[in-house]
């Protein structure tokens, strides 16, 4: 398979917006109720817990899914870098869907949580611990959510290693991305 027909399919699976097809077919615009984002959280806080996790596991497998079944079909040298890649580009389908003109995606925490599961497994299963912690103490979605943007480098960085391309393209990783950036773009929220 050609790099770049996966980076397609990769962006095209990312833009798929379950929030916005549960929401269609409940009859409810979610970018018009609740927070605005079309995201699992918002589906949730809007059309119920039921639905909000159907929501989570598409957006999540949709990140999950290019970075372990596009790699192994490519014939490149390192195919870490291009499940990166094809990580990336399911985020950014997630986030600037095309099939709803590039506007009205969610923020990506569940499809960038997908990807890292399938680059990362066992530190990204740290982070969810932690989000499950302290959403659970403190009920609000971007502290759990920070709270795994900081646990997630932190156990790429001992598990990994600082070199590592996981590790270098995490979301806080301080060599990519300042604290700043982080909460401007309420990327894990």
């Amino acid at each position: 398979m050609n790099p770049l027909l996966g980076l397609s399919i990769s962006y095209l699976a990312g833009s798929i917006s379950f929030a916005y097809l549960a929401g269609r077919a409940r009859g409810v615009d979610l970018r018009k109720h609740g927070s605005g984002n079309l995201g699992a959280s918002n589906a949730w806080r809007v059309l119920g817990p039921k639905v909000g996790l159907l929501v989570y596991l598409g957006d999540t497998l949709k990140g999950l899914l290019p970075v372990l079944l596009l790699p192994p079909r490519l014939n490149v040298a390192n195919q870490e870098l291009w499940a990166i890649a094809f990580g990336i580009a399911a985020v950014l389908g997630h986030v600037r869907p095309i099939y709803l003109l590039g506007k009205g995606g969610g923020k990506g925490v569940a499809t960038a949580g997908g990807v890292f599961l399938g680059l990362a497994t066992i530190p990204t299963l740290i982070a969810a611990l932690a989000f499950a912690i302290m959403f659970g103490i403190t009920r609000i979605s971007s502290v759990g959510s920070l709270s795994a943007a900081v646990t997630l480098p932190a156990a790429l960085l001992f598990m990994a290693g600082p070199t590592s391309p996981v590790f270098l393209m995490s979301p806080a990783c301080p060599a990519r991305f300042s604290e700043h950036w982080l909460m401007r773009r309420s990327i894990w929220t």
